[in-house]
C-alpha cells in the first residue's frame, strides 16, 4: 500500500461555512465548523465505521459556552455506528473534592445500555504523570481509560504482535488416550503474540507531537495513541471519524496512514490549526523517499 494512493491529486481547499458549516475539505478529508450533535443528526443509520474521540472531561474542557450534552452524543453515535464497527472513547474522570467522579464508568455503561459491547477495556499509560499534590491523599494518576466499544463484533483487528518468549521452544502437550494412558506430543508454539491492552506514553512537549503550534491546545492527545488506534480498528482507505475534531490529531494520524477523515469542531481556531497540520503531513507524505540506502 502507498498512502499517496489516497491523496487528492489536486489538493484544492474549498472554504464553505455556508453550507453545511463544512470548514476545510478536499476529497479525502473534511472538518466541520459545528457541533458534533448536529452534524450526526444529518448521517444514516448504521454507515460510521470507525470513531476515535476524546471528549471534555467532567466538563472540565468547555469553551464557547457549549455545555457537553453526552447522553444525546452517544445515543447518535450508537446510532450511526455501523454493524462491525468500533468507537474509540479515551475519558479520565474530573478529581472533586479529593475524590474522582466515576463519570468514565458511567458513560460506558451508558453506552452499552444503547446496546453497544465494552468490547475492550484499554489503558492508556503515562510514563511522565502530572505528580498529585503534596496535600492530596491519593497517588499520582498515571493513566486513563481507552474504552474500545464495539456494535457487534468489530469488522477489522490488526493487532500489534511481538515475538513470544518461549515462541523459539516446542512444548510439551499432554492428553490422555482412550485407556486413560498420559500422552505427550510435542508441539510448536506461536513465534509471536498479541500485546497487552495497556499502551504507554510519554507526554508532553516534542513528546505528544512535534508540532509546536498543536500545544495551544489544553489538552493533546498523542499522536501514537491516535496511530495505534486507528491502525488496529481501520484498514487504508477506511474513514476516521472524531466528533471532538480538537487539535486535529486524528485527522493528521488518518490522513499520514492512508485513511480519509471527518473531524466537528466548534473552535475555528482549532479548525485552523487542524487545517494546518494535516496539508504539513500531506506535503510531507509527497517528499520523495530517501533511497540513500537502497540497492540496485
Amino acid at each position: 500500500m502507498i498512502v499517496s494512493d489516497f491523496l487528492p491529486d489536486i489538493r484544492t481547499v474549498y472554504y464553505l461555512e455556508k453550507q453545511m458549516n463544512t470548514y476545510y475539505e478536499t476529497e479525502h478529508y473534511k472538518i466541520y465548523n459545528e457541533n458534533c450533535l448536529d452534524y450526526l443528526k444529518t448521517v444514516d443509520d448504521n454507515s460510521i465505521k470507525f470513531v476515535i474521540t476524546s471528549p471534555p472531561y467532567d466538563n472540565l474542557r468547555k469553551y464557547q459556552g457549549y455545555s457537553f450534552d453526552f447522553e444525546n452524543i452517544a445515543k447518535e453515535l450508537a446510532r450511526t455506528l455501523a454493524e462491525g464497527g468500533v468507537i474509540i472513547w479515551n475519558v479520565a474522570d474530573a478529581t472533586v473534592k479529593g475524590s474522582e467522579t466515576g463519570t468514565s464508568m458511567r458513560q460506558a455503561l451508558f453506552f452499552m445500555e444503547l446496546g453497544l459491547r465494552l468490547h475492550d477495556t484499554m489503558i492508556y499509560e503515562k510514563k511522565n504523570p502530572m505528580p498529585a499534590s503534596v496535600s492530596s491523599k491519593r497517588y499520582h494518576q498515571a493513566w486513563e481509560y481507552i474504552f474500545c466499544l464495539s456494535k457487534g463484533t468489530p469488522t477489522t483487528f490488526n493487532p500489534f504482535m511481538v515475538p513470544a518468549k518461549y515462541g523459539h521452544v516446542e512444548a510439551n502437550m499432554k492428553h490422555r488416550g482412550a485407556d486413560g494412558e498420559l500422552n505427550y506430543k510435542k508441539t510448536k508454539r506461536n513465534s509471536h503474540t498479541k500485546v497487552r491492552n495497556i499502551f504507554t506514553y510519554t507526554i508532553g512537549g516534542g513528546h505528544s507531537t512535534t508540532d509546536k503550534e498543536a500545544y495551544g491546545h489544553p489538552a493533546l492527545m498523542p499522536e501514537k495513541l491516535a496511530e495505534d488506534q486507528i491502525l488496529t480498528w481501520t484498514d487504508p482507505g477506511d474513514t476516521v471519524f472524531d466528533p471532538f475534531n480538537g487539535a486535529g490529531t486524528s485527522g493528521k494520524m488518518a490522513v499520514k496512514n492512508g485513511r480519509t477523515y471527518i473531524g466537528t469542531e466548534l473552535s475555528k481556531e482549532y479548525c485552523d490549526l487542524s487545517k494546518h497540520r494535516i496539508e504539513n503531513t500531506l506535503t510531507d507524505l509527497q517528499k520523495p523517499i530517501n533511497r540513500l540506502f537502497e540497492t540496485e
